[in-house]
């Protein structure tokens, strides 16, 4: 069985996750299900990156030490996974303790093969980022990842040769051309960061104690993106005593990071790897961002809502459908309530939902509930089915080019194809002459096959309504093509999704 390791970044555990967050877990978890579904073997991780100076200022501002600060943070964001109906594999914590044995013998190794030296650093550092930035990266003053103030800081740190390595990892971009996408991300990498000329990298701090100590100099502790990053392999056993999981899944297929941590996934992680001798990640994908009508998400522009609330009012399958359906992946894009409901109403209700609806109780009306294929075969029929059988190797097509949204896309174009189906063919025309009764009976067999196939092909991205759909059709034929030969005893049918009352 082939093998597919995918993960998301770690999070910094955040008080207030936002839809934002959600937005990159719902997509790997689609994924994740997908490539399940397709016979994988999966890996698909998630997790928090729980130290730094930052978590040990907000700890001391409520009065508590910065693990019992994050430990309720971290089952908050474990419990909203949960609700998401997030399938990872894997949760890891950089608190972890096979974690922080695995860093502190990379730094060892590190800094025994002579990749790793001990300086001073003098140089401008951003803490809500935890990153630092020379003076021309600035954008006017402040930092360019979140606008926010830089200060100086001056203390002895240790140092990972970055620049030894950088001839090494262009030659790599260009030996292996999909490394990154979209494409642009690679461009900006290039451009902004490599040929200017990559500096070292600080991996020690000594102002603060909330990280993983450095094994042979105590007034040190382990700079985050070094901690933070090697949580990819230290979960599969990396350096321990039983690494078969890391045999097994590494190198990871892909990367899913948020476009403003591309930089660190693409340079310092693929350098790290290096050094160490180990193969590099197959891909990383930058994807853009998931705005609140029109701006950054926050409470203090009163625009923040706590994720599981959109969840209760509109269901988990409408949030998951309108994150994945609403933004090409990789583009930036906007959440908003009014959208969501739009496509609620347009695509799942209207859409999905009475297709489900009307011919399962058509099929009662007309049948008992009971339906098979008669034979019956005309032009139409012919048209509609192949339309069926062509998805699969549509979809797939789409999802290995991480095109998600255009995957959803060609999924409920046969489910509006069904629909202008129904129209095109008058089930309820056939009804009133007893001798189409056979034709009338395939017409709704092939639209229950169309229902089932779209149904099982929905599973990653909407996997409780496929569920409610294939229990109201009474099938667990998971086959992605239309089948001849089914039975149906069709269960009554229920409502997927409420038309909502945009007022």
């Amino acid at each position: 069985m082939e093998k597919y390791y995918i993960t998301t970044p770690i999070y910094y555990p955040s008080a207030n996750f936002h839809i934002g967050h959600c937005y990159c877990t719902i997509v790997s978890d689609a994924i994740a299900r997908y490539k399940r579904m397709k016979g994988f073997d999966v890996f698909f991780q998630t997790g928090t990156d729980e130290h730094g100076q930052k978590i040990q200022k907000k700890a001391e501002e409520c009065g508590k030490t910065p693990k019992e600060y994050v430990d309720e943070i971290v089952a908050d964001a474990q419990d909203l996974w949960k609700t998401l109906n997030i399938s990872y594999d894997n949760f890891i914590r950089t608190t972890d303790e096979d974690h922080i044995e695995c860093v502190q013998k990379i730094f060892k190794k590190l800094y025994d093969q002579g990749d790793i030296y001990k300086g001073e650093y003098k140089g401008l550092y951003c803490t809500p980022c935890e990153s630092f930035w020379t003076e021309s990266q600035l954008v006017d003053g402040k930092c360019p990842d979140c606008g926010r103030d830089v200060y100086e800081v001056s203390e002895e740190a240790y140092f990972f040769k970055l620049s030894k390595y950088q001839d090494r990892l262009v030659k790599y971009y260009e030996e292996h051309p999909d490394f990154i996408e979209p494409i642009s991300r690679k461009n900006e990498m290039l451009n902004n960061f490599i040929k200017p000329g990559l500096e070292d990298l600080c991996v020690s701090r000594t102002s603060f104690d909330w990280g993983i100590p450095v094994t042979f100099d105590d007034k040190h502790v382990v700079y985050v993106w070094l901690d933070a990053l090697t949580n990819y392999i230290s979960s599969l056993g990396y350096l321990s005593e039983d690494d078969s999981n890391f045999k097994k899944y590494w190198p990871a297929d892909l990367h899913i990071v948020g476009k403003e941590i591309v930089r660190f996934h693409t340079i310092i992680w693929p350098i790290i790897l290096m050094a160490l001798d180990i193969d590099i990640p197959k891909k990383v994908f930058g994807h853009g961002w998931l705005i609140v009508n029109g701006g950054k998400i926050s409470k203090s522009l009163g625009n923040y809502k706590d994720p599981r609330e959109y969840i209760e009012s509109y269901g988990v399958d409408a949030v998951r459908y309108f994150a994945l359906r609403e933004v090409p992946f990789g583009s930036d894009g906007n959440f908003s309530e009014e959208a969501l409901i739009s496509r609620i109403n347009g695509d799942l209700a209207n859409i999905l939902g009475n297709l489900v609806q009307r011919t399962i109780s058509m099929g009662h009306k007309y049948f008992d509930g009971k339906i098979e294929n008669k034979g019956f075969e005309d032009e139409i029929s012919k048209n509609f089915i192949e339309s069926i059988d062509n998805l699969e190797s549509i979809v797939e097509e789409k999802m290995d080019k991480l095109e998600i949204s255009s995957a959803l896309e060609e999924i409920f174009n046969v489910l509006r194809a069904s629909n202008k189906y129904i129209d095109d063919t008058t089930p309820w025309i056939l009804a009133k002459d007893e001798s189409l009764s056979d034709q009338l009976q395939t017409v709704l067999y092939n639209l229950i096959e169309s229902i089932r196939v779209c149904a099982n092909l929905l599973k990653p991205y909407l996997p409780t309504t496929s569920e409610n759909i294939l229990k109201q059709i009474n099938s667990n034929d998971e086959r992605l093509s239309f089948v001849n030969n089914n039975k149906y005893e069709l269960n009554q049918p229920e409502i997927l999704f409420k038309r909502i009352d945009v007022k």
